[in-house]
């Protein structure tokens, strides 16, 4: 099976093959005999009922500096695609969302992976608040005193934006700390978004494991530890990725979680797991392949392309 792919993501140039999650999964593509077209998420258009994308046949190749050699640049019809790649990072905002209900028009003729539908309607920090057995304490608010009441009840909190990503602009609020009020009017004057809070964790400082999914199916975990001063265990902000085994608990996790993912068509997932508490259902564009490749010598791009293939195939 030869399959016509276009990736939707940031600028490919500056990305780093090593740690890079959409070039290894392009790369696997490649050796698996698919032709390659990527663009960038502001190409994409909605035209006079056509979905178009301008954009760039491409060919990878793991040499730094020279690792994606691109043709000339052209303006496709996505609905001649067999499977198009919702790849581009957060923040999940109006313009995130807008690609969805555009590449909607395309889908499921054409394959979008994730499935943009449920993209826009499973955001990370959302989702999770179908499983509250599942997850620590959770608040999300605006209010402040709404917040503050949370904080009274629970102690050490941890305070981030609801549709931030790596790591940005979270903190990690002691009972005692008097920032809360700050921060909320910093947070304010950004967006009229409310703010999540959680329960603090303690066990953050023994890693924060990123278990990834495919088709609903545990396929293995890294585990992400926090730089020494840290809270974040973020790869993106300096945490350490170290090998680790699935726990049972992480596999019950997974059997509750998956059947849903797979029936939504989210075929690639990250899920966040703080010692025996789930976190974030990582569905927009989740990371760790490279890293969990090289501590479990598993071809995880592998899975992934098996199960879209099988897709396509019924």
């Amino acid at each position: 099976m030869s399959l016509k792919i276009a990736f939707q993501m940031d600028p490919i140039g500056p990305i780093d093959i090593d740690a890079d999650s959409t070039f290894r999964i392009a790369e696997e593509a490649q050796a698996r005999g698919h032709t390659l077209f990527y663009y960038t998420p502001d190409k994409l258009a909605y035209d006079q009922g056509c979905v178009t994308a301008r954009g760039w046949p491409f060919t990878v190749q793991r040499v730094k500096g020279d690792h994606a050699i691109l043709g000339d640049e052209q303006t496709v019809d996505l609905a001649d695609f067999d499977v198009v790649w919702l790849r581009q990072d957060p923040p999940f905002d109006m313009g995130y969302i807008t690609t969805t209900h555009i590449l909607d028009m395309v889908h499921p003729k054409t394959l979008v992976v994730n499935d943009p539908f449920w993209v826009r309607n499973y955001p990370e920090k959302l989702l999770v608040l179908g499983f509250p057995d599942l997850t620590p304490p959770t608040m999300i608010a605006r209010d402040l005193d709404t917040l503050r009441g949370f904080r009274e009840e629970h102690g050490d909190v941890i305070l981030k934006p609801l549709y931030g990503n790596g790591g940005a602009g979270v903190f990690k609020l002691a009972h005692a700390d008097s920032n809360l009020a700050s921060l909320h009017e910093l947070f304010s004057g950004i967006n009229r978004e409310p703010l999540i809070m959680q329960k603090f964790l303690p066990a953050v400082s023994k890693g924060d494991k990123r278990v990834i999914l495919v088709d609903g199916e545990p396929v293995g975990a890294i585990n992400r530890v926090p730089a020494k001063g840290e809270t974040r265990s973020n790869m993106h902000v300096g945490g350490r990725p170290e090998k680790v085994d699935l726990t049972d608990r992480d596999r019950d996790i997974c059997a509750k979680l998956g059947p849903l993912l797979r029936e939504k068509g989210q075929v690639f997932v990250g899920i966040d797991v703080i010692g025996d508490w789930l976190t974030e259902i990582n569905v927009t564009s989740p990371t760790g392949i490279q890293e969990l490749e090289r501590f479990d010598g598993v071809n995880i791009a592998e899975k992934i392309w098996q199960a879209i293939e099988a897709r396509k195939a019924n």
